[in-house]
This record gives structure tokens, sequence and C-alpha cells, in this order.
């Protein structure tokens, strides 16, 4: 199942290349494609084009499931950390706003040290004071404004 997922992520992938990182497909035409099941093709759209990946995906149910796939365009630091900021959410994990600082510093819009200092910032740990059923919100929150911190060069005031 693996070996099948890997084709299909680099099957759109290098659809994506050739159309200036946009595609549109149809689910179960995608699927006789690689003679699979329907939901094979969601699993790996699920999972390896995802935001934190960079991606930004579009699904529409029925008549065959249109799906688009946009990738975020990673040169433009503020319009990415935006497009994060405005898709996170009121809350996020622990594990998935690491995910976020990894591809930060993997893109090379923070440095190591500056990715270490975020995790440390909105880690468990350092939340642990308060209430766990909140702890995703004000890690939410703390991220945030982090990151609007990177694109406007000042603290946030909220």
């Amino acid at each position: 199942m693996a070996r099948m997922s890997d084709l299909i992520e680099e099957f759109l992938k290098q659809l994506m290349t050739e159309m200036n990182g946009v595609i549109e497909i149809q689910r179960n035409e995608l699927a006789n494609h690689f003679n699979c099941v329907p939901s094979q093709i969601n699993y790996v759209i699920d999972t390896r084009f995802t935001t934190e990946r960079g991606y930004y995906v579009e699904s529409r149910r029925g008549g065959g499931g249109h799906i688009r796939i946009k990738r975020i365009n990673m040169t433009n630091q503020g319009a990415y950390l935006m497009h994060i900021i405005s898709s996170m959410g009121n809350s996020i994990s622990q594990q998935n706003a690491e995910i976020f600082i990894n591809n930060f510093v993997g893109y090379d819009m923070v440095t190591q040290k500056e990715g270490l200092i975020i995790k440390a910032a909105i880690s468990d740990k350092t939340l642990c004071s308060v209430n766990p059923k909140d702890r995703d919100y004000l890690r939410a929150v703390i991220l945030k404004n982090m990151l609007m911190s990177l694109i406007t060069g000042s603290p946030g005031n909220d």
C-alpha cells in the first residue's frame, strides 16, 4: 500500500510541476489510472498534500470527486505565513505546531535556533499550568502572534 501511495504522490507532484503548481483531478479517474480504490487517492491527498507540507486542497464530492491541489508559493514568506495563520483555526496540537515549525526551518523562513525557541514557547511543558483542554487554543494564539511578528517585524498587540 505504501508503494502505491508513493507512486500516486509522485504522479501528482509531476503533474503539478507541469501545470505551474496547480492541478485539478477527478478522484475516480485517478483511481482508474492507478487501478486502485478512490479511498487510496483520498489517503494520499489527506496525508501528503497538507497545509503543513505547503499545499492547499479543495475537494468537492459527487460527480467523480473533483479535487484541486495548489502548491503554496514558498518564495513569498509573508503570504505563506499568512496562509498558515488563516488556515490554523482556533487551536493546534503540539505535534501539528511542530510540523509547521519544522517546515519553516526547512524552507529557511526561520533559523534552527528560532525554531527551537518557538517550539519551547508552545510546548506542553511550557503550558503545563494551563488547563489541558485550553492548551491547544492558547498554543494557537501564541504561534499566530509569533508568526505575525515574523511578517510585520513587530510583536502582536492582541
